[in-house]
């Protein structure tokens, strides 16, 4: 298979996304952006004027990822099993491949929370999918009551803390011992959708 020539803009944010995750958005500068995708200082300012333009850029492309997983996964789960087990896997196996994320979107929550909020208000992603497997689900007493605003965050707490708190888990918690920051990460899903359900089914399904 031949493999595409990469775009000049796609350069542009491959090399903005290492850059920022290195330096942070107050540490990056647009010099160090060009010499990193190799192209001079004012190509770049032709393709992005600005730093907070081509950050904007690299941050919506990420947190676009998360909003369309989500999607997909809300959109055909039958039940909280598959909708657990679906959105954990792939959350987890999301944030593993592209594990600059988290750090982009704590970012952004810290510089421009309402930006944040308005991507989200105006993303496809429909929550109301899982408001009600959750009402159905306890309308059929399988599971105990719960707080579907309680239920989102804890699922998404689970899954993205490993991830920011990396330094901590890695250095203290799995110092001297066999497991290896890969192999808790790897282990992480089943260990979140068996905590959950033990917590929230009424009897156990597995």
């Amino acid at each position: 298979m031949v493999k595409t020539p990469e775009n000049t803009e796609e350069k542009i944010i491959r090399a903005a996304r290492k850059v920022f995750i290195q330096k942070g958005m107050d540490g990056a500068r647009m010099q160090g952006i060009a010499d990193e995708a190799g192209i001079n200082k004012s190509l770049l300012h032709y393709y992005f004027r600005s730093k907070d333009k081509l950050f904007s850029r690299v941050f919506s492309e990420a947190f676009n990822d998360i909003i369309e997983m989500s999607d997909s996964v809300f959109a055909v789960a039958e039940d909280i099993d598959s909708l657990l087990d679906e959105f954990v896997k792939r959350y987890i196996g999301l944030l593993r491949e592209k594990p600059f994320i988290t750090n982009f979107i704590i970012h952004e929550i810290n510089r421009n929370p309402g930006c944040l909020v308005g991507q989200m208000q105006n993303s496809k992603l429909d929550p109301s999918r899982l408001m009600k497997i959750l009402a159905d689900e306890k309308n059929n007493a399988r599971i105990r009551p719960v707080d579907p605003y309680h239920f989102i965050v804890n699922m998404v707490s689970l899954c993205v803390f490993p991830f920011l708190a990396k330094p901590i888990i890695q250095g203290f918690l799995l110092d001297g011992t066999n497991i290896s920051f890969d192999e808790f990460i790897e282990q992480r899903p089943e260990q979140i959708i068996s905590f959950v359900k033990n917590a929230l089914f009424i009897k156990n399904t597995d």
